[in-house]
């Protein structure tokens, strides 16, 4: 694992090596890359703000994000965010984090998928929102160096993973009509999501 890109580090420790490891063993190489560039987004853009943050429970947090949506973590009732928050709860468990914190990991990232949080109100969950977003569909790229982003490129390549990314919501819509990946993709988010700048 790259523990900087450009500038901008992820953070090392137990904790953030449990999540690296999780994430590369569950999830397929596009997937994991995603986790990735979702951290070095919300983090490059955080050191941009001058805005204080949790670097470990937001890598934590960015590596297990997407995890319910694999085979061994996908749950037929729950949507994928609020499966992935509660699998967030037992992985962090099993490091021995405290209640409140374990309850943190979760609520980052069930609300990546809400309504934008206000930084002042909670860094972690609106940097995570603004990584995945990045990543995810272009929304906000403009805001990022051309340098960082090929550097970040560079480390974790795509390979494929917008349309990968988008069969793996449509499955979620179908299966769980009423969750939040459905509503993205009734509105045109496969088609953003295709046409990311990123590639």
């Amino acid at each position: 694992m790259l523990i900087e890109v450009a500038g901008v580090r992820a953070p090392g420790g137990r904790a953030a090596e449990a999540a690296r490891l999780v994430c590369e063993e569950y999830a397929d190489k596009a997937l994991h890359h995603h986790s990735m560039r979702s951290y070095f987004f919300g983090a490059a853009w955080a050191q941009a703000q001058g805005l204080d943050f949790d670097r470990e429970l937001f890598f934590v947090s960015a590596l297990l994000h997407d995890l319910a949506l694999v085979p061994p973590f996908d749950s037929h009732t729950l949507p994928f965010e609020e499966a992935g928050g509660h699998l967030a709860r037992v992985f962090t468990a099993g490091l021995g984090w405290p209640t409140q914190r374990r309850n943190r990991a979760a609520e980052l990232i069930v609300l990546h998928m809400r309504e934008d949080v206000a930084p002042e109100v909670d860094a972690e969950s609106r940097l995570l929102q603004v990584g995945t977003s990045a990543d995810v569909s272009g929304a906000g790229l403009e805001v990022f160096d051309p340098t960082f982003r090929g550097a970040l490129l560079a480390a974790y390549p795509r390979l494929g993973f917008a349309k990968s990314f988008v069969r793996l919501f449509q499955d979620q819509a179908v299966r769980k009509p009423g969750c939040a990946a459905a509503q993205l993709v009734a509105g045109g988010w496969a088609e953003r999501t295709e046409s990311n700048p990123l590639g």
